[in-house]
């Protein structure tokens, strides 16, 4: 350390943003597998696709091996290409739009709600054209679209629906669980989601014309890569039992942790309610969407900036939002997107997770009230 340097006291301890977890049962899962040489897809992933439909009422899924190539299965499986275009809100990850810009076709952005990051519905139908293949509604943190309102639309101009519901996945809306109420939908299985197996995902629908196509497009376009003829495009999108042992006992805990992850948001809500120089961001948590996340909105980046430095300084780690995908010149999209903006400037993750210990929730409530004592 420099010597004229003023030294400054580490953090008693660290809280991370996220924190999830394997258990016993994972291993020996897992173990299990590979003595009985399951190795790549065969009976276990098999055992986990229906042990998800079960789970969410369909009858057909596909695993796959991350969130964002079931979003592009699921866009091949429609025949999504050059020429086309889909429909994807301003706040997401960028894998839901990169899956359509991977199979050559183009993407029209539309906003989000003033006080949710979801899908503006009611902006959907102007951003239709001849060319629009598909739309892409984000059940962004468990936060229902409004699906019934969507599907109308999409069924009068005879566009397909692909639900993302990567960040959504054991979250219910009016009509039931999100992610299984469109042609197909799409979750994630990776490391910041509520289930996971470190990477994967899979693709979910009621339509077995299209479960059909799905599995050959999966399978480079064919059930038999020694037999049969190959008439289109696929490639391999195959999962693996490995993973798939721990997908099943994560599965087994999905209640429990729900349970967990709504706690720390009503927590949270409590006390950021009392706060004036932050908004929690809803969750309809009485309508059972499932607050994968608890997130925070900022006055703007600076005092986004100032806040995490604040509590970093204490050893809790936060998270800033992801920035708006107009912004990525490449997408080419220009138009105003106002109620994105306050998001992407403001949005702030605080300490969650599956396994995140209530004592670092409240540690960083103690320090957000200490922020406010001295900056407010």
């Amino acid at each position: 350390m420099n010597v004229h340097s003023k030294p400054v006291s580490a953090p008693q301890k660290h809280i991370s943003w996220w924190r999830t977890g394997v258990g016993e049962e994972e291993v020996s899962n897992v173990v299990e597998s590979i003595r009985a040489e399951h190795i790549s897809g065969g009976p276990v992933t098999e055992q986990l696709e229906a042990a998800i439909g079960d789970t969410l009422g369909v009858p057909f899924v596909v695993c796959t091996t991350s969130g964002s190539m079931a979003l592009t299965l699921a866009l091949m499986t429609l025949g999504v290409g050059p020429g086309d275009e889909v429909i994807v809100p301003n706040r997401t990850f960028m894998a839901t739009a990169h899956a359509a810009l991977m199979l050559g076709a183009a993407v029209r952005l539309v906003d989000v709600l003033p006080d949710i990051p979801v899908l503006d519905v009611s902006q959907v139908e102007a951003a239709i054209t001849p060319a629009t293949k598909a739309i892409m509604p984000v059940h962004l943190n468990g936060r229902a679209v409004d699906m019934a309102a969507l599907n109308a639309i999409a069924k009068r101009h005879g566009v397909a629906v692909v639900e993302d519901a990567a960040q959504a996945m054991l979250s219910k809306g009016p009509d039931g669980w999100l992610g299984t109420q469109s042609d197909l939908g799409c979750f994630s299985l990776g490391m910041t989601k509520l289930l996971s197996t470190g990477q994967g995902g899979f693709v979910v629908t009621s339509n077995q014309t299209l479960y059909t196509r799905m599995r050959r497009v999966q399978n480079h376009g064919v059930v038999d890569t020694l037999k049969d003829s190959y008439e289109f495009v696929g490639s391999n999108f195959k999962f693996n039992d490995v993973l798939a042992s721990i997908g099943l006992a994560q599965l087994e805990r999905g209640p429990a942790k729900v349970a967990h992850v709504t706690k720390i948001y009503k927590t949270y809500k409590t006390a950021v309610d009392e706060l004036d120089f932050i908004d929690i961001v809803p969750v309809n948590v009485d309508q059972r969407e499932t607050p994968l996340w608890t997130e925070v909105v900022c006055a703007d980046r600076a005092a986004r900036a100032q806040l995490m430095e604040f509590l970093a300084g204490r050893g809790i780690d936060t998270r800033q939002f992801l920035p708006d995908l107009d912004l990525s010149t490449y997408l080419n999209n220009t138009g105003d997107f106002p109620y994105s903006r306050k998001f992407g400037n403001g949005g702030l993750f605080l300490p969650g997770g599956p396994t995140q210990p209530m004592e670092n929730v409240h540690a960083t409530i103690d320090a957000l009230r200490e922020y406010a004592s001295q900056h407010v």
